[in-house]
């Protein structure tokens, strides 16, 4: 299984990505821990991460796709798929990490949309800042956030749909509820349509497999 997730701020999207590269015994390729271990180990790609930290700018999107792309080779070579988490955030990132997916024949099976609404997420949050004394995460910050994730990450969810590989989960509820619905949705027999899955027939639970599956029969 190679699967993209993508949800808004407070969905707990952290959390289930690891939850589901357990259940289905495939790398998690979180690209924020990623961008963090390159600069402590001090790679060339960690000293360009920690030039643009330096100079208050952000990553620049090439950087972060060359990161995603060597996580996707040792995947490969590793004989497993990934949950890719953190990225793509724009329909531009979305194409990139398509294009550059495809070369290695490791594209995206599904994209997973987390859904949940924005009272939520910040009711989420806020419980988040107080419990982690984060005194910068306030109401106005957060809803800033999810103002730019309906503006600019948003249509990434649209594309897709369109490309007909987007499967959309209830994200509220507990970690464990939300969890529990996502591993049916992707244990469905029927999922996704154009592929032959040997995979889909286990029940829903968090135990990792014994061996890795991986989709057969899905279009790279």
């Amino acid at each position: 299984m190679r699967l993209v997730l993508i949800a808004p701020p407070g969905a707990g999207k952290g959390t289930q990505a690891a939850r589901i590269a357990a259940h289905f015994g495939v790398l998690h390729i979180a690209t924020g821990n990623l961008l963090r271990s390159h600069v402590q180990r001090g790679t060339p790609l960690g000293r360009a991460v920690r030039a643009s930290m330096d100079a208050g700018a952000l990553v620049p999107d090439r950087i972060v796709r060359d990161i995603v792309s060597e996580a996707m080779a040792g995947a490969k070579a590793a004989g497993v798929g990934y949950v890719l988490d953190g990225y793509p955030r724009t329909r531009a990132q979305a194409r990139a990490v398509h294009r550059t997916a495809a070369r290695i024949g490791m594209t995206a099976h599904a994209a997973l949309h987390l859904r949940v609404d924005d009272e939520e997420a910040v009711r989420r949050m806020l419980a988040r800042a107080a419990d982690e004394h984060r005194p910068d995460d306030t109401e106005p910050v957060i809803r800033r956030r999810l103002k730019l994730y309906h503006e600019v990450t948003r249509p990434v969810v649209d594309g897709y749909a369109a490309r007909g590989i987007l499967v959309s989960v209830d994200g509220t509820g507990t970690a464990d509820q939300v969890t529990a619905r996502v591993l049916e949705r992707l244990e469905e027999p029927a999922w996704p349509a154009i592929c032959i899955p040997a995979l889909l027939s286990r029940p829903a639970t968090l135990e990792p497999r014994a061996t890795p599956v991986l989709m057969t029969g899905c279009s790279t």
